[in-house]
């Protein structure tokens, strides 16, 4: 799919497999194997922020919340500040979550502990506005504390909104990164999910209502999706709000385009996110709604790549036929 190129001659290579689907879920396009089995990673928050709001439990949320249900954020005081706030109107605290503490990508955010002598807190986590959202629904539904135990109403409520929306039974889980199980689909299932949401309106049922709330809080909120010099923030500000789109670890890609009514997702073989970002770019330029020489395009797809003295050293380009 994505070659680097360093003067006359390919230096790398990345591979991996793509797909497009409409309203109705059909496959209009792929590239690589289109069945491939995937962990969507991140990129299938707004799928499991589904319930949160099907269920009434999050009738109440704003945008703004919504964006972060559906972040992988840097853990800036932007994102923080807010997870924090939401937490204590539930009248929880940050022990209540279960993602775990790392330190915040965010590097005013990191330098400010390292100076404080402080260590990272579970607000930092990348997913913990996920996981607010989480804690919501579980005290909607009443659960036990370990709300990522698979077995859980929470986890249980994620599973059959995810195999609803992907039209496949999935054939297991992995543990994600948050501690929360992280489900199997194709990429052709991630592509159909996406698809869903894309299609969806406020005419519909309950899960329509809630994908056009989650897509469009997502678009009105890059910032809080993920945040500054992100893929995810900078190529929606591009797009002026005609698309979502979401990373996830392991460089899996989705996008959710409401005017054409179709999703995409994509995973690069080699989890390299350099080639995933590409990628996207290239899909989002292809359906009309990047433009390839915005700032944010070229930074990811055919800019130049300069050394450290400003030299010209090469590009990262889509391979010759894709996407065609």
């Amino acid at each position: 799919m994505i070659e680097l190129w360093r003067g006359e001659m390919v230096e790398s290579v990345h591979a991996g497999h793509a797909v497009i689907c409409d309203a109705s879920g059909a496959v209009v396009d792929s590239w690589g194997d289109a069945d491939a089995p995937i962990y969507p990673r991140s990129s299938a928050k707004m799928i499991q922020a589904l319930p949160l709001l099907e269920s009434g439990a999050g009738a109440e949320l704003t945008p703004q919340h919504l964006a972060l249900a559906c972040a992988s954020h840097q853990g800036a005081a932007i994102h923080t500040d807010a997870v924090a706030r939401w937490l204590a109107d539930m009248g929880l605290g940050e022990s209540d979550l279960r993602c775990g503490a790392h330190d915040p990508y965010d590097s005013d955010s990191r330098d400010t502990l390292v100076r404080a002598g402080d260590a990272p807190c579970q607000l930092h986590n990348n997913c913990s506005g996920k996981h607010a959202g989480f804690l919501m629904l579980n005290r909607h539904l009443r659960g036990g504390a370990e709300y990522v135990e698979a077995d859980h109403p929470v986890q249980r409520a994620v599973l059959e909104a995810f195999e609803a929306v992907t039209g496949e039974t999935a054939p297991g889980y992995g543990i994600d990164g948050c501690s929360a199980p992280n489900f199997i689909t194709t990429v052709t299932g991630l592509a159909r999910a996406m698809a869903a949401f894309a299609a969806a309106s406020d005419s519909g049922d309950a899960r329509a209502r809630a994908m056009v709330r989650l897509r469009e809080a997502m678009m009105l909120h890059p910032e809080l999706v993920a945040g500054e010099g992100r893929a995810c923030t900078e190529l929606m500000r591009a797009m002026g709000q005609q698309a979502a789109i979401k990373t996830g670890a392991e460089a899996v890609f989705v996008a959710i385009l409401p005017q054409q009514r179709l999703g995409i997702a994509l995973k690069i073989v080699d989890g390299g996110t350099r080639a995933s970002e590409a990628a996207i770019a290239a899909l989002l330029i292809r359906a009309g709604v990047l433009d390839a020489g915005h700032p944010a395009a070229q930074a990811r797809l055919g800019g130049p790549i300069h050394n450290r003295r400003g030299l010209l050293t090469g590009y990262l380009r889509a391979a010759p036929g894709f996407p065609g």
